[in-house]
């Protein structure tokens, strides 16, 4: 049934026999992850760890994970010249132990019916957090103390920062990133699933679901006020409408787009009429007039600019991470835990080789992937959404980071390995058509 289906994720098969147990771990920590993040770190951890044991002599040949241990190694040694040392170490958390993660998630995650499993168990685990959501920002929900001991977030009334949807996440611009990417997985979903429905008028129970998702996650996105993740979202959403032939769609999505980017930026003579038009609640927000103006440190064309200063100074090895906090600090008075761009961060404090190497890594998975496109026989749209989602979050830490969220840190992770596994099979193909 569809329920016991997706509400039960051990149902679901891995791809080798011997990898059972740690698929089914995985599919359970990730269904509770939004919500006991804890507990689903450790069923999620113990599957990494198994992974790793049986699988250790193939994962020791990749070229992919022998690349990450070079970068790894470059990342320890920025630590041991950074200009802060105990800092730097305590910044290789956010990156060591995800590295551990992506390669078991490689070896793991490697057939159409996996990804598309996963897919399923990311957009149910949302559907509470959307819930909580709406009812922080419409009802003045607020957790208890004991949520916090228990689950390690806390639900404040009418988000946070104030007027801003964040949920179970720490920050408004937290959980936009999350939906972002699991909006899109969704989209990806209710796609495939709509065309399987239109041929044979079955999963009707599953579209009607998506649909209902979407909207809940569009109108969570549109509360966070993230004008990040609204642009994410449109250029995701653009390259659909391409993907798929869907011009007039385009058209029109086009159309409204560009009325609101009128509206928001455009010259005076055609933006006044507009904004009688379209709700001020987005031309405010995306033109600025929403809040007052922050103060200069607050910029982020500050922060990056002081970013590439501290990368000219230490082109090599950087200040070490978690170094440009304090530097910054000392010049502006103003404290900011990141520069709110990963690709300067890590070129601050790591080191440009550092970040040329981060890159080729992600970039030669995201081309591996895009190839392998043309040999997925059944679940194509799927994988189109997979690389959809990675690389909106790759454009969202453009302007903000999220690594240093362990949740977001590991969904990143999980969708490059995801990415990597599906690029990587060699027997892809062949299984694709026979469970076609």
């Amino acid at each position: 049934m569809f329920g016991t289906r997706l509400l039960i994720p051990w149902f679901s098969r891995a791809a080798n026999p011997g990898q059972t147990l740690p698929w089914q771990l995985l599919q359970s920590g990730l269904l509770i992850f939004p919500l006991l993040p804890a507990l689903g770190a450790v069923a999620i951890a113990i599957a990494i760890l198994i992974v790793w044991k049986q699988q250790f002599r193939s994962i020791a040949r990749s070229p992919v994970n022998r690349a990450l241990g070079i970068l790894s190694l470059l990342l320890i040694l920025s630590a041991c010249f950074a200009n802060k040392p105990a800092e730097a170490f305590l910044g290789l958390a956010n990156f060591l132990p995800f590295f551990i993660g992506f390669v078991a998630f490689s070896q793991l995650l490697r057939t159409p019916q996996q990804l598309h499993r996963i897919a399923w168990i990311l957009a149910i685990s949302t559907v509470p957090v959307v819930i909580l959501g709406l009812g922080q920002m419409w009802g003045g929900w607020q957790s208890p103390q004991w949520v916090w001991a228990v689950a390690g977030w806390h639900l404040e009334p009418q988000g946070n920062p104030s007027g801003r949807m964040a949920s179970t996440f720490m920050y408004a611009n937290l959980l936009a990133a999350y939906l972002t990417f699991v909006f899109i997985l969704g989209l990806g979903l209710a796609i495939s699933t709509y065309e399987n429905w239109r041929r044979s008028r079955q999963k009707g129970g599953q579209l009607l679901f998506l649909t209902l998702f979407l909207s809940g996650c569009l109108i969570a996105l549109v509360l966070t006020s993230s004008r990040n993740a609204w642009g994410a979202i449109a250029l995701c959403f653009l390259a659909f409408i391409l993907y798929r032939g869907w011009y007039w769609l385009g058209l029109a999505a086009g159309t409204a787009a560009g009325s609101v980017l009128w509206a928001s930026f455009g010259p005076s003579w055609g933006r006044k009429p507009l904004r009688n038009v379209v709700p001020d609640f987005f031309w405010r927000r995306l033109s600025g007039e929403m809040y007052a103006p922050p103060p200069l440190p607050a910029l982020r064309a500050s922060q990056w600019q002081f970013a590439g200063e501290m990368a000219r100074a230490r082109p090599l090895l950087g200040w070490g991470l978690r170094n440009f906090t304090p530097l910054y600090e000392a010049k502006t008075q103003f404290w900011f835990g990141h520069p709110h761009n990963l690709y300067l961060m890590l070129a601050a404090e790591t080191g440009i080789p550092t970040l040329l190497l981060f890159c080729a890594i992600a970039g030669w998975i995201l081309a591996r992937a895009v190839l392998c496109l043309q040999q997925w026989q059944t679940e194509r749209f799927l994988l189109f959404s997979y690389i959809l989602a990675f690389s909106s979050l790759m454009l969202l830490n453009g302007l903000d980071v999220t690594i240093f969220d362990p949740r977001l840190n590991t969904y990143g992770w999980l969708l490059l390995g995801a990415l990597c596994g599906a690029g990587s099979s060699s027997s892809l193909a062949a299984r694709d058509v026979e469970n076609a």
